[in-house]
């Protein structure tokens, strides 16, 4: 999430959906932000894994971009949708799963 995504949160949802196995939620502060989280997510993945996302979804308005990586599902919402879709919540019941601090942005600014 090198585009400063904010809130970040993986979600296990293996034992809850048949539709995939893990959410991946993150914040921008903008349409532009959160295009620019999702290309850089999908660039990441394309260059580094060459894995490509089966959808994507939302991209041209930045509002919520979904990525569908089939295993993985990337949800980068601007605030108030991803208050007023609440994905948090309806999925408060899967267990959350820890990121590695060298993935987290906020770490490597107050490193520096």
């Amino acid at each position: 999430m090198g585009k400063k995504a904010s809130d970040v949160r993986l979600l296990d949802v293996r034992a809850l959906s048949s539709l995939t196995d893990f959410l991946l939620i993150a914040t921008g502060r903008s349409d532009r932000q959160v295009q620019a989280i999702a290309e850089s997510v999908r660039l990441g993945l394309k260059n580094e894994h060459q894995t490509l996302p089966l959808a994507v979804e939302g991209m041209n308005e930045g509002r919520w971009v979904l990525l569908d990586y089939g295993d993985v599902m990337v949800h980068v919402f601007q605030p108030s949708v991803r208050e007023f879709y609440d994905l948090d919540g309806l999925w408060r019941e899967a267990p959350e799963v820890s990121i590695p601090a060298e993935y987290h942005w906020e770490n490597k600014a107050a490193a520096q």
